[in-house]
């Protein structure tokens, strides 16, 4: 018996009549205008860095150094910022993921920190931050690699400027706070002096008094 060849093998594939393409004419504009059920208000959006200038902005793939695996492992690809608070003067480390923009590093720049060329690849360097990007304060070991050698050196640099600048700002603090509890010291030595004196004269008085 032969084979019917003009046969539709998948017969239950067949669109209907009420699933056909719609038509030129189905489509035509009838100039009704529909207003939207919901309408939607533009809310703003803060990134937390409103109240910092950046001093540096640098396309970079950050690591982090794993105790527990022994390796290095990745962070992110983003932009790693220093930014300067313009009050009180503190500069923070931040950076975060291209695509998702989460954060993948979040630590001030202390004057203890310092910042050191990987061993064998002059287009990185590492240091270590007590880092606040998981939302608690941990030590981390960072790495970070640029895509040129200009970059790594621009960003060494710049962070080692900032950590020596705000070592010369603690100092200054703390010599301003040393200068005024000494003169708080002498005032009160001062006013204590004076105390002293009237005692000696008011004794003298009533001696004189009673005699």
């Amino acid at each position: 018996m032969a084979t019917d060849a003009k046969a539709d093998p998948e017969p239950h594939c067949r669109e209907d009549d009420d699933n056909a393409p719609a038509t030129a004419a189905d489509d035509e504009d009838t100039g009704a205008q529909v207003a939207p059920i919901v309408k939607l208000e533009e809310v703003a959006v803060t990134t937390g860095e409103e109240d910092e200038d950046p001093i540096l902005d640098l396309k970079a793939k950050l690591y982090r150094f794993d105790k527990e695996g022994n390796q290095w492992k990745e962070r992110g690809v983003g932009n790693v910022k220093l930014l300067k608070h313009k009050v009180n003067g503190k500069v923070r480390l931040v950076m975060r993921q291209s695509k998702t923009l989460k954060i993948c590093a979040n630590h001030f720049v202390i004057p203890t920190m310092t910042v050191q060329e990987h061993s064998g690849n002059d287009k990185s360097c590492v240091w270590h931050a007590a880092d606040f990007a998981d939302g608690n304060l941990k030590e981390e070991m960072f790495c970070i690699r640029f895509a040129s050698v200009e970059n790594c050196k621009t960003f060494m640099e710049t962070v080692q400027d900032v950590a020596e600048s705000q070592g010369k700002k603690e100092e200054n603090k703390d010599a301003t706070v040393t200068a005024d509890l000494l003169d708080k010291l002498s005032v009160g030595e001062s006013k204590s002096d004076g105390k002293e004196e009237d005692t000696v004269v008011a004794s003298d008085t009533k001696e004189a008094v009673k005699r």
